[in-house]
């Protein structure tokens, strides 16, 4: 299937430095501008995977681009342009140190934690007599600490999140509002193409001018959960799995293989076939999610493309 980009070294125009995340690698210029370069880069119990996965970086870029675009009247955010497949470029910001997860059915770690016999997730009760992958009665926001790399999220209240002086009262009530009307507009935008937006986290950041705004990526396959909505009610009355459209075919394939990120496990072996079998099935993943067709960038020389379209838009 080609190339891929694993790894940037790019010198841009007035850049000042450049943080490398698990997926995307962020580059900050002068002017208060960042280039924020989405990688093909596979990350999976916050352990990255040997090989890259085509166009897997494009995707990504493309779903959260379009997705911003699609809230910025409800809910501003970082984005100015997407110069090329692979990148977007938008205004620095002062990253909050929270995730403002919203959950409005009871999957993932909030069925985990229910099944432990918990009824509290992160300082919010949940009701009793539920099971796996039921609508909760109202969306849930549960916040996670952001990790550093390499580390896993944890799991804080709103309350400790006040305490601790993480984040201001005034500034955490915009936070929930902000994640709620997002995700109001996400479930509308996931009923429009037959899928249910099952929860999802957001991340924001504060302007030098003080501006609180959406930064990184939004209901993106790596960063939600989706169902698919026809079916749904069957599936739950008979207390079947639910159909999934999400990267959570890549962590069970691990699973199977006998790899969940613990010490001493060894990631399994990706062959060529294995790598292009999750490059489909994220292309797979945009199309329903979009609604649209996926349009394959040219994979000849990554670098130099994106190094061209980026000094390009940099010099206009």
């Amino acid at each position: 299937m080609g190339n891929t980009i694993v790894d940037t070294q790019f010198r841009f125009p007035g850049q000042l430095d450049v943080y490398k995340g698990k997926v995307r690698e962020v580059y900050r210029l002068e002017n208060d501008l960042l280039v924020m370069v989405a990688t093909d880069r596979l990350s999976a119990f916050d352990v990255i995977m040997p090989k890259g996965i085509p166009y897997k970086g494009q995707i990504l870029n493309q779903i959260a681009t379009k997705m911003m675009r699609d809230t910025e009247d409800i809910v501003p955010n970082w984005l100015i342009a997407t110069p090329d497949p692979n990148v977007a470029v938008g205004h620095a910001c002062e990253p909050f140190k929270v995730e403002m997860v919203i959950r409005g059915y009871m999957s993932g770690h909030a069925a985990r934690e229910y099944k432990a016999g918990k009824r509290m997730l992160c300082g919010v009760p949940m009701p009793e007599g539920m099971q796996e992958n039921d609508a909760f009665p109202e969306p849930i926001i549960t916040p996670a600490t952001k990790a550093e790399q390499g580390d896993h999220d944890e799991d804080i209240s709103r309350e400790d999140i006040l305490a601790k002086g993480i984040v201001s009262e005034a500034d955490y009530e915009v936070l929930e509002k902000y994640t709620r009307a997002l995700f109001k507009r996400g479930t509308e935008i996931a009923a429009e193409k037959g899928l249910i937006l099952v929860d999802t986290k957001y991340e924001f950041g504060k302007t030098k001018d003080g501006k609180i705004v959406l930064i990184d990526e939004i209901h993106t396959p790596d960063s939600s959960r989706y169902f698919y909505a026809e079916g749904y009610a069957e599936r739950q009355a008979k207390g079947d799995p639910q159909k999934q459209l999400s990267k959570e075919f890549v962590r069970q394939w691990l699973i199977q293989n006998g790899f969940q990120g613990l010490e001493g496990q060894k990631v399994p072996e990706m062959t060529d076939a294995y790598v292009n079998s999750v490059s489909d099935r994220y292309i797979e993943l945009y199309e329903h999610i979009t609604g649209s067709d996926f349009e394959r960038a040219d994979l000849s020389d990554i670098q130099t493309r994106i190094e061209k379209n980026v000094n390009s838009f940099l010099s206009a």
